[in-house]
């Protein structure tokens, strides 16, 4: 990383700190052994993280048959890890409407989150299900870095924030190391330690975008899921083009992170009830479209074609 953007970064602002519930939080489930009464008080200090995860419990995701009111109960549905994506994610949101990057367009930064982060988790659902909520949290924060950027350099980045954008340059990364020498995978790897996330996590940010890119990423199957599910999302969160050229550039990213792309037509199928009620969830604002399934119908009909003998 060119450190001076790293220091110019770290002295500035653009960096929010967590707040003191989620950051205690957050301390006391990276251990082993820790307290789980500990937890419900922690929590229970902060009535709207309250809030949500009661709202989260009851959701039709989790398909309870009983009101869930107590948040023991709701901790012990939902899981610390996935307890843990919710915690970050409102903190996220709030934070990123409280900073009100110049450039970036928060609303399509959060449908392309929101759209990696669920690809990416049911990805490694179905490959490495342990993995799962870890894949989420990753994909929910891989571009914060542009956020960031935006916040901290200005005008700098204007013309690389304004490429962040539905029909937006594919090779963002690679213009940010051009013209910064780091790219926001880097930055987004580097907040998450400033949070003293997992290092799996961390890891798994910082090695997306070279995933993609088709570098041999060793033993890191995170950054492969999260490189392929930020790629996939952007055409998700776009108005339809050319489907021909979008479905062959979702097959050529899953093919070059090593992953089926077959998985991809059925995921795609499946995940868009999940963006939006995780959306929901979160108080974001998505749009509904017909994009998912008319980039899986289409990466279908490409699959099913003979492959021309060489």
């Amino acid at each position: 990383m060119d450190t001076t953007i790293y220091d110019l970064l770290k002295r500035s602002a653009a960096i929010p700190s967590m707040p003191q519930v989620a950051a205690r939080f957050l301390e006391i489930v990276q251990d082993p052994e820790f307290d789980y009464n500990e937890v419900v008080e922690v929590l229970s200090t902060d009535a709207g993280t309250v809030s949500e995860l009661l709202r989260l419990a009851n959701s039709p995701l989790f398909g309870v048959t009983r009101q869930i009111t107590s948040l023991s109960q709701a901790l012990t549905l939902l899981g610390l890890k996935r307890v843990r994506s919710l915690v970050l994610g409102r903190y996220i949101v709030e934070s990123i409407d409280q900073s009100k990057p110049p450039a970036v367009d928060t609303s399509y930064y959060w449908r392309r989150s929101l759209a990696t982060a669920v690809l990416a988790a049911r990805l490694a659902d179905t490959l490495e299900p342990r993995l799962r909520e870890e894949a989420f949290i990753c994909g929910l924060l891989a571009d914060i870095g542009v956020v960031i950027l935006d916040e901290a350099l200005g005008e700098q980045y204007r013309p690389l924030a304004e490429q962040y954008r539905p029909h937006g340059r594919a090779d963002l990364a690679a213009m940010e190391r051009a013209a910064l020498g780091v790219s926001h995978a880097n930055v987004s790897a580097m907040v998450l330690e400033h949070w003293r996330l997992p290092d799996v996590v961390c890891e798994g940010v910082r090695g997306h975008e070279a995933a993609a890119a088709g570098a041999l990423v060793q033993d890191l199957p995170l950054a492969r899921f999260i490189g392929a599910a930020d790629h996939v999302a952007k055409y998700l969160c776009e108005s339809p083009g050319d489907m021909e050229q979008v479905a062959e550039a979702c097959r050529q990213t899953m093919t070059i992170v090593d992953l089926d792309p077959a998985m991809l037509v059925r995921l795609l199928t499946e995940i868009e009830p999940q963006v939006t009620e995780l959306a929901s969830l979160l108080r974001i604002d998505v749009i509904s479209s017909q994009v998912y399934g008319m980039i899986a119908a289409k990466l279908q009909e490409q699959l099913a074609q003979p492959v021309a003998a060489s």
